[in-house]
């Protein structure tokens, strides 16, 4: 069984994972993009194997999980 696509999408971006509704250009945000983040900051994405393995950010966390919890746009 498949996973509905999320709203948003993970970055890692000064020193911890964060989410981000932005546009993902190609299959992630490069480093250096600009991202807005769930939490209200503006960071460049850090896409390196060791950044992957950073904290989540927990508001990003608390607000993914609101966010993937919501019912999709034009369900019943």
């Amino acid at each position: 069984m498949r996973c509905a696509p999320q709203p948003f999408d993970w970055a890692p971006a000064e020193g911890q994972r964060h989410a981000s509704t932005d546009a993902r250009p190609g299959s992630g945000y490069p480093t250096g993009f600009v991202v807005a983040t769930l939490c209200g900051y503006q960071l460049r994405a850090d896409n390196t194997e060791p950044a992957w393995r950073w904290e989540t950010c927990a508001t990003c966390k608390a607000k993914a999980r609101k966010l993937s919890q919501a019912p999709a746009v034009g369900a019943r």
